[in-house]
């Protein structure tokens, strides 16, 4: 936020608590993140787990209805998951209104046949398993890029590297981003900033960090942040929405990520998961129109960049030898 909008927002309820002699100390200015994204913006919004074309014909089609304005859409099941008609569809659709597509590459260690993950300890996690399991979201890359998908989710930090290695090869495009998910997502300043300097253009943290987390992050990095504002339940079902304004002032430069809790899983989603997956996919739209309405009432829905920015920015990377 700058400074003009930072005094105009007002925190919520700070008028009636005040006056009952419950105010809170005014912000500090040294919390607040002094990054934003390349045009200037300090927040962008993204849609999460639209599962094919359909889930995103019914989350295009609610937008417009809600005036939901939308700047990334990703799918969780994975790029292996959808045909090539599918993925060209979604593409199209997407570019179309100048949104950014990003697909999961897979395959990934909680789907394949290693047991560490089903242990108390959840040993590897979403990590790729072996050669073959990079190989395979290598695979997943080449094919999505050259069918138009402009970012890649990576779950999978050899996979990031390899991924940022091949962008900069121009065996994918070099305007590909490559986005951190969620499942692994880095919980410290220092592993955020690894994140960065392996390749990644934005990064989803863990919805739980505190909001001194957030700023201790943005002394050490640059690089976009994405949370989900709700989180699903298997990612913890924490709903944040009273505190939008203050995770954009914190942690900008910022995807807003609207999540949907009290729902069950659809990955790998199939026409088996259609009811539910269309079904989830409208109302996390609605959930975005929520979060923005508070933007809205409290004075902070300024310094959104503009629809149709996508890329972050100069950041930081590890040399790549030949």
């Amino acid at each position: 936020m700058t400074d003009a909008s930072a005094k105009a927002a007002r925190r919520p309820g700070e008028q009636a608590l005040t006056a009952l002699g419950l105010g809170a100390p005014a912000p500090d200015p040294a919390d607040a993140s002094p990054h934003s994204f390349p045009g200037g913006g300090r927040w962008r919004t993204e849609v999460p787990s639209c599962e094919g074309p359909e889930a995103l014909a019914v989350v295009l089609k609610e937008a417009s209805r809600l005036d939901v304005p939308i700047h990334r859409i990703s799918q969780g099941s994975g790029v292996w998951m959808l045909t090539d008609a599918e993925i060209t569809e979604m593409a199209e659709a997407t570019a179309e209104r100048d949104i950014e597509l990003c697909l999961f590459t897979g395959p990934r260690g909680t789907w394949d046949i290693g047991g560490s993950t089903r242990t108390d300890s959840r040993g590897a996690g979403l990590r790729a398993r072996g050669h073959d399991a990079v190989a395979g979201c290598v695979e997943d890359a080449v094919r999505a890029t050259e069918l138009g998908v402009t970012c890649l989710l990576v779950a999978d930090e050899g996979v990031l590297w390899t991924l940022h290695r091949a962008r900069a090869a121009g065996i994918i495009p070099q305007d590909t981003t490559l986005k951190v998910s969620a499942l692994i997502g880095p919980v410290n300043p220092a592993s955020y900033a690894v994140y960065e300097q392996l390749g990644a253009d934005s990064i989803n943290v863990p919805s739980d960090l505190t909001l001194d987390h957030l700023t201790e992050i943005r002394r050490a990095s640059a690089t976009p942040m994405d949370m989900y504002i709700e989180a699903p339940d298997d990612l913890g079902g924490y709903v944040r929405m009273y505190e939008v304004a203050e995770l954009i002032r914190r942690g900008a430069p910022l995807y807003l990520k609207f999540g949907l809790s009290k729902a069950p899983g659809i990955y790998p989603y199939g026409h088996h998961m259609r009811d539910v997956t269309l079904a989830s996919a409208k109302e996390r739209v609605r959930r975005g129109r929520l979060a923005l309405d508070l933007l809205a009432r409290h004075g902070a829905d300024g310094d959104m960049d503009p629809l149709g920015s996508r890329l972050p920015g100069d950041l930081r990377r590890f040399g790549i030898s030949s």
